[in-house]
């Protein structure tokens, strides 16, 4: 069997696009890099707009189950669609954030928020995992979370 090796992720997920830059903003300036950072989000002009102006970079597109079209950018896309069944847009959140450490109606709250205009950041870093989601949360992060069940699932 493969072991994959899998970072920890803190996750939140901003009302709007404005939020979000905001969110990213504010991580940035407490020492976040953007290696860490990972966005995915309906893709829209506004959205397409916010990855390139904080990622210097275009990201992907995916058709993701349950939500459309998402432009994502960062290691959290990588992760998910890890292993041999690349589920990530066949199944949809919902059912692939396991594979980074959290449970289902995680994924089904993030896989909602996301489909009804929400910004999901998550930010890989095991050692600032805590200071992540207090950022996360001090700017608007709703549901913002740690992925604690990475291999317990």
């Amino acid at each position: 069997m493969e072991t994959i090796e899998k970072g920890l992720y803190t996750v939140g997920v901003f009302q709007d696009v404005g939020s979000a830059g905001q969110g990213l903003s504010a991580l940035v300036s407490h020492d976040f890099t953007i290696a860490e950072l990972s966005l995915m989000a309906v893709e829209s002009p506004e959205v397409n707009a916010l990855v390139e102006e904080t990622f210097g970079d275009a990201g992907k597109t995916l058709d993701v189950k349950n939500v459309g079209v998402v432009r994502t950018f960062g290691t959290l896309n990588t992760a998910l669609q890890q292993g041999s069944e690349h589920e990530f847009g066949s199944e949809g959140l919902a059912a692939t954030m396991r594979k980074v450490g959290f449970q289902a109606h995680d994924g089904f709250i993030f896989e909602s928020l996301i489909g009804r205009g929400g910004v999901l950041i998550a930010i890989e870093s095991e050692s600032r995992a805590a200071d992540a989601l207090s950022v996360l949360h001090a700017y608007g992060g709703g549901n913002a979370s740690i992925g604690a069940w990475a291999g317990r699932l």
